[in-house]
């Protein structure tokens, strides 16, 4: 399943046995009433009621005589508390414990049976009532009118103390809220009352509303109230010091009827008919400790055929609007839409039909959210009764009486992953695989596994490039606000084929307007998701395009031997040192791999020059983290991106069971060579599409297995075309390792051909062929010839060392000879102390004589 539900309470288990438990002990004590022991056999008449702030679960039972009782799960010590009896039959709306648990506030209506009658006050259907009861005292009523009453008290964020005044919202059928302000002393030692009870101040919170959610945890208020038809979204903040603000005022595109009232998180609403919540709209806010603000719609059910839903991502400044088709016309919809907050996601469910993961911190793409329909197994994996989404990733089902903790299963997506054949669930359920967390080596471990199985099985992307973005992104935003906007989510920019079984319109919509200019914790989040879609674009994700440019410009600088400030270098090159080893401080395990064994300056600049650019980048954007933990992070970024190519390399390299030395040129490659040289053909293409660097020795270690493996058209072609890179040290391996044989000559040949001047030169000193010496001899020359100017020629002439009378070649030789005398010290071929005009003298009658068979 995708979803694992982590059961935090059952009625049935953490409630019965105790409730059977005091029965006995009742009985055994001869008591009468007023004991929870008096239940008898009505067990069905359990139910939840609410769920505080803290985590404590609040439930109702009748006995057989309809005495209505009421007790108090604690979800720390795992204890049940008895908390009040009513010896009425009465049916409960709503009730609400303070933190202290010395007051009980319950809105209660008559049960059927009874008809009007009530003896507390006569001629209301609703009465709201507040109970001390640390220890059970008195009853106040707060309201006895004909409309349903909601109660709810407030919770303070710091809890270390009691606090002598309370908080009460009580939400009206009538459709206002008022908060009720309540005081409480100590009498008699720990007996504690309501003060002044007959006058309790309250104030008006909210009215003329059609719609109102509390999220518990936070201590908000969500509601609707229409002006001029139209539907504002307001939240109300409220805080430990009895204060409450207007956060944000939100216009929503969407139809509500003024005429309608609808309560989200008031505690178990039961008056509404459940069989009927698929006719009804379904609406609620989820947010996320990013900053995130999501408001979910999906208006009244009025087609078998498809069905709609909405999600407003404000704090990316748009909404979608999608709609899924159900199959067949026969599946008639008989449950309600369900959605799900599930930290960085948001789900979508249908009973029987459809299942959506929401991506909602980057909901740009539609690949990067899961979608599943028809005939998958995920689809009906949740419970069909009623969910209810709390605070969090708490889900509430009411029917049966569990709450659970909503998490997204890594075994089944993993599993998923291997399973599925299209390219867009790939896409989603890799992203959403990375976004659980947990033992982050074990998963990538998984992951790497899968793309070396399917490495040609996506057509869409790029798996590898895909893999080490989203991974790299993953190991760091998480732990720094705002890093989602300035680093690459995915190597994907744009989507455009469809998704089966959905489509979807996406809208700008108006952006809240904050109404408070003192920013706080969550508040200071999603103002700073606002303040950037108002005034950042284009967007402000970091790419390469600089670091491709200043590198190209520096390798450019090398090969015509000119370099700006050693200073500079220098520094770029410390940079590439710091990843380097905060990369081995992170992995203290022996590498497989023969990687790192080689300086590879190509790619430290690289890697230095990323670490420059991403540093000044954060810096520029990132505002309130100061300079060494973002210096931190860029190392950590950067090391990242090389570990994970080190990682898919040892998978590789300990699948194939290859030895951790280098491999020589001689011998013929193996099967399992041609495999990891296809892999690292792979990781080269993903990473050069980026300009990412790679560890130092990558390319040489590749160019030895393209040797071992690729015919040599093969191999000359992936070298002119880029694959393949000759670094010196390959090059040099290969001089050494090969003998001369007519094949061999060729190869090297061929290779040393296409090197840079400045390495040909080296290389051709190690290959002792008289190939080597020819184009030694023509490099000199033309070192030596470049900025000649003719003088006149000398009366002497100098016999050559070589019994041969040659004018021609005699004469050259002496040209070059006045040169090299004149200019000793800037002609000097470098490295090559034996190479002058003799030695020219010598290549060239030698190559002469073996032209002519000699």
């Amino acid at each position: 399943m995708a979803l694992r539900l982590v059961s935090d309470f059952d009625l049935r288990k953490d409630v019965l046995p105790w409730l059977r438990a005091q029965r006995v002990a009742s009985a055994a004590a001869g008591a009468r009433g007023g004991g929870p022991g008096v239940l008898e056999n009505n067990y069905e008449s359990l139910r939840i009621l609410n769920v505080e702030r803290n985590g404590n679960v609040i439930y109702t039972y009748k006995d057989n005589k309809g005495n209505v009782f009421f007790g108090l799960y604690d979800c720390q010590t795992r204890q049940n508390e008895h908390l009040y009896t009513f010896e009425k039959d009465l049916h409960v709306v709503s009730c609400s414990v303070n933190s202290d648990r010395t007051l009980l506030a319950a809105s209660l209506v008559h049960s059927t049976k009874e008809g009007r009658k009530n003896e507390l006050q006569p001629g209301s259907k609703c009465l709201t009532l507040l109970v001390e009861i640390h220890p059970v005292n008195n009853v106040k009523v707060l309201k006895a009118v004909d409309s349903y009453i909601w109660v709810q008290f407030l919770y303070p964020h710091v809890e270390s103390h009691p606090l002598p005044e309370n908080h009460l919202l009580l939400v009206s059928e009538d459709k206002y809220i008022e908060k009720f302000h309540i005081q409480v002393i100590q009498e008699d030692g720990s007996r504690v009352v309501i003060k002044d009870s007959g006058h309790l101040p309250r104030e008006r919170v909210a009215e003329d509303f059609v719609w109102a959610q509390w999220d518990m945890s936070e201590q908000r208020l969500y509601y609707i109230d229409l002006k001029k038809s139209r539907s504002i979204l307001k939240c109300l903040q409220f805080s430990a010091d009895e204060k409450f603000n207007l956060m944000f005022e939100a216009p929503l595109d969407i139809t509500l009827s003024d005429s309608g009232f609808k309560l989200v998180n008031f505690g178990c609403d039961d008056l509404q008919d459940q069989e009927n919540l698929s006719k009804h709209l379904t609406l609620c806010v989820f947010t996320n400790h990013t900053g995130s603000l999501c408001v979910c719609y999906s208006p009244k059910f009025d087609s078998w055929e498809k069905f709609t839903y909405s999600v407003f991502y404000f704090h990316k400044g748009h909404g979608k609007t999608f709609t899924a088709a159900l199959g067949s016309v026969d599946s008639h919809v008989t449950k309600g839409l369900t959605f799900l907050n599930l930290d960085y996601y948001l789900a979508v469910y249908l009973p029987g039909h459809f299942f959506h993961l929401l991506n909602i911190q980057h909901p740009d793409l539609i690949c990067h959210s899961l979608f599943l329909t028809g005939n998958s197994e995920v689809v009906d994996m949740l419970p069909h009764s009623p969910l209810q989404s709390l605070s969090g990733s708490l889900v509430l089902d009411w029917c049966s009486g569990k709450l659970y903790r909503a998490l997204l299963n890594q075994s089944y997506l993993l599993q998923f992953l291997w399973n599925t054949r299209l390219d867009c669930e790939k896409m989603a359920v890799l992203h959403c695989v990375l976004s659980c967390g947990g033992d982050r080596r074990f998963l990538e471990a998984k992951i790497i596994q899968w793309i070396s199985e399917n490495i040609s099985a996506c057509h869409s992307f790029d798996l590898i490039q895909e893999f080490i973005i989203a991974s790299s992104y993953w190991s760091i935003c998480p732990e720094t606000s705002n890093m989602d906007k300035l680093l690459p989510y995915s190597s994907v920019l744009t989507w455009n084929t469809e998704i089966p079984g959905i489509t979807l319109v996406t809208e700008e919509i108006a952006l809240p307007f904050m109404k408070v200019h003192s920013f706080k914790g969550y508040w200071e989040k999603l103002n700073s998701n606002l303040e950037y879609v108002k005034y950042s674009k284009p967007h402000l994700h970091y790419n390469n395009s600089m670091v491709r440019r200043e590198w190209h410009s520096l390798i450019s600088e090398e090969k015509t031997g000119r370099r700006r400030s050693m200073v500079y270098v220098k520094n770029i090159l410390d940079n590439a040192t710091k990843v380097i080893s905060n990369l081995e401080a992170r992995n203290l395990e022996p590498r497989l791999t023969p990687l790192f064994q080689e300086e590879d300056n190509h790619q430290r600049l690289l890697m230095g020059l990323m670490v420059s650019e991403l540093k000044d980048h954060l810096l520029r954007h990132l505002q309130g983290v100061e300079k060494k933990k973002i210096e931190q992070m860029v190392l950590d970024y950067v090391s990242k991106l090389l570990d994970l190519v080190c990682q898919i390399m040892e998978t590789s390299w300990r699948k194939h069971s290859l030895h951790p030395c280098v491999p020589h040129f001689s011998g013929r490659a193996s099967a399992a060579e041609f495999k990891v040289f296809h892999i690292m053909t792979r990781i080269l293409e993903a990473t050069k599409n980026l300009f990412l660097p790679l560890p130092p020795g990558f390319h040489t270690l590749h160019t030895i297995l393209g040797v071992h493996c690729l015919p040599l058209h093969n191999l000359l072609h992936y070298i002119d075309s880029g694959v393949l890179l000759l670094t010196e040290t390959a090059v040099t391996r290969l001089m050494k390792d090969l003998d001369n044989t007519e094949k061999n000559e060729k190869l090297k040949f061929s290779i040393i051909v296409r090197l840079p001047p400045l390495i040909g030169q080296k290389i051709c000193r190690l290959w002792d062929h008289p190939m080597s010496s020819n184009i030694i001899s023509r490099n000199h020359v033309k070192r030596l010839l470049q900025n000649y100017k003719k003088k006149p020629p000398s009366s002497v002439i100098h016999k050559s060392s070589f019994s041969v009378e040659f004018l021609p070649l005699n004469y050259f030789v002496e040209i070059l000879t006045d040169i090299e005398s004149s200019n000793q010290a800037l002609y000097t071929f470098e490295g090559h102390d034996n190479v002058d005009a003799k030695f020219v003298e010598e290549a060239a009658l030698k190559h002469t004589m073996m032209l002519l068979g000699l």
